[in-house]
């Protein structure tokens, strides 16, 4: 792979962090000592390159763990597993940190699994998921410690594990490990993420075909460079609480009025009235709807600046020579919290500007506008961008794509995710992805899960009616795929309370109302 050696300053550190556990329910047994035993002898065994084993030990179900970095002090292990502590130098002057469970209950499958927001946290409750369905599975911090930007300041090889060698790094060395202690390898290559996960995943497919199999991508934060500047414009339209600096800011009891006026002009688009708008793209907010006038003087309504902002909001987000940058925020995503209209520049987006494009932790983002997209798209830092169509290498190999998105997520425009598709079939040339490539649209949730629709689907820890069915569990219906050849049509979310379902349809079908059944259906 090419890592370097890497002297790691913090190692004293995180040596105390070992993998024993602080709560179990287990009691001493051969079983466990047998166990244990092979599980620890891969610290002194398992000689991998440019990579040192931190610790290694035996965790039995029911047990809680103390954990790596600063993001969470302690995890819950729920099946019997060997919890392998690593960390890579992946250059001289960075390091990734990663943890290897592996399940006694195994059936040759590899998982790894990716980061949200700007990614120095491993995902210990996916790491439980994983398990808990029989992979051997690997995550990392991505190259850093902790959600902000810091880390990345004036440090490139730490931006390039962030942007897209921190993924593979533990899909390499996680394959290793797993082989080293099965005695065997895997037989099929999995990966599940969302968010900045969904641009991991959708990175690993363009860059390392060979890593995984199987690939779910949940809203990705793929074009990321113009993701950042569209978050940056949006809280720019907004402005700021003051009245007098920012006649366009929007309180939170006013968004509360936005949101009742969008779900009136469209929550019956789709031939029901449910609080769900199943087609934002299809919803023509009139925002002018909302402006104070003489007649409405008493009820809650927006000035003629509020007005415009919202124009500016629900409309696509356009450069000087009119090309568009980024896809319009859905109507109805105003319903969930959104941080970029608080009158203050989103952590992420705000980091990344400063630690990353900028180099200066001064910046003043009320100077924030267009030029600096044009900026970040001439440094693009590691190639961060991902928005390449050229998926040939991964599709030629047999692997298969999976990626769903909330409608209403206010973090990422869910027509980003159609805008993607749809870049992948004119570059190689296919009106249809199905063959490798498949996208589910979900109405009423919001960023990877949560909202009043069916958000729950096996795309992430929680609870679900069925979530050991392939129907309703999108990654076990990727194993489904990749293994079986049963490519998923459809799939079934479940709400938030349990006591509903919902057909999730692959783009481009569409989600019809059938009133004859009081249910929703896909057609062509």
């Amino acid at each position: 792979m090419g890592f370097l050696t890497f002297d790691f300053k913090f190692i004293s550190k995180l040596l105390w962090t070992t993998g024993l556990p602080l709560f179990s329910a287990w009691t001493e047994s051969p079983r466990f000592r047998d166990q244990h035993s092979k599980c620890l002898s891969l610290v002194s065994h398992l000689k991998l390159e440019n990579t040192t084993i931190i610790d290694a030990s035996y965790v039995a179900a029911g047990s809680k763990v103390s954990t790596l970095g600063t993001c969470q002090d302690t995890a819950d292990v729920n099946v019997p597993l060997c919890r392998v502590q690593f960390f890579t130098n992946t250059t001289n002057t960075s390091v990734v940190h990663a943890e290897a469970w592996l399940p006694d209950e195994w059936y040759g499958r590899f998982l790894g699994l990716g980061n949200g927001g700007l990614g120095g946290c491993i995902d210990y409750a996916h790491l439980d998921y994983g398990t808990s369905l029989h992979f051997a599975t690997v995550a990392s911090n991505n190259g850093h410690d902790g959600q902000g930007g810091a880390p990345f300041f004036g440090k490139p090889e730490v931006i390039n594990d962030f942007a897209f060698r921190a993924i593979h790094v533990e899909a390499v060395i996680g394959k290793q490990i797993v082989e080293a202690y099965y005695g065997l390898p895997h037989s099929k290559s999995y990966y599940l993420g969302c968010s900045t996960g969904g641009r991991q995943g959708t990175q690993a497919a363009l860059k390392f075909p060979e890593d995984f199999d199987g690939i779910v991508a949940g809203a990705p934060a793929t074009d990321f460079n113009h993701l950042v500047h569209w978050t940056n414009m949006l809280g720019r339209y907004i402005g700021t609480p003051e009245p007098e600096s920012s006649p366009s800011f929007i309180p939170a009891e006013l968004w509360e009025v936005v949101a009742k006026e969008v779900m009136r002009q469209c929550d019956d688009l789709d031939g029901v009235q449910d609080g769900i708008i199943t087609d934002p793209d299809s919803c023509d907010f009139r925002a002018e709807s909302l402006l104070c006038s003489d007649a409405v003087a008493d009820s809650p309504c927006l000035t003629e600046p509020q007005v415009e902002a919202l124009r500016k909001i629900y409309s696509p987000l356009y450069d000087r020579n009119g090309e568009m940058l980024y896809p319009r925020f859905d109507p109805g995503a105003e319903s969930m919290p959104a941080d970029m209209f608080i009158g203050e520049v989103t952590e992420r987006a705000g980091d990344w500007m400063k630690y990353v494009v900028l180099n200066d932790t001064e910046f003043d983002f009320r100077d924030y506008g267009p030029k600096y997209a044009v900026l970040m798209d001439q440094i693009n830092p590691g190639g961060i961008a991902t928005f390449d169509g050229n998926m040939s290498a991964f599709r030629d190999r047999g692997g298969k794509f999976l990626t769903y998105h909330g409608r209403i997520d206010s973090v990422i425009a869910s027509g980003n995710s159609k805008r993607v598709y749809d870049l992948i079939s004119r570059t190689l040339g296919m009106p249809s992805l199905d063959s490798f490539y498949r996208l589910f649209l979900v109405p009423g949730m919001s960023h990877c899960t949560f909202g009043p629709g069916a958000s729950r689907f096996g795309q992430v820890r929680q609870e679900s009616n069925a979530i050991n069915a392939s129907s309703h569990n999108i990654l076990l219906a990727l194993v489904d795929w990749v293994e079986g050849g049963l490519a998923p049509d459809t799939i079934i979310g479940t709400t938030e309370d349990g006591k509903s379902t919902r057909v999730h349809c692959r783009y481009p079908h569409r989600s019809v109302w059938d009133a004859e059944k009081g249910a929703f259906r896909c057609e062509e």
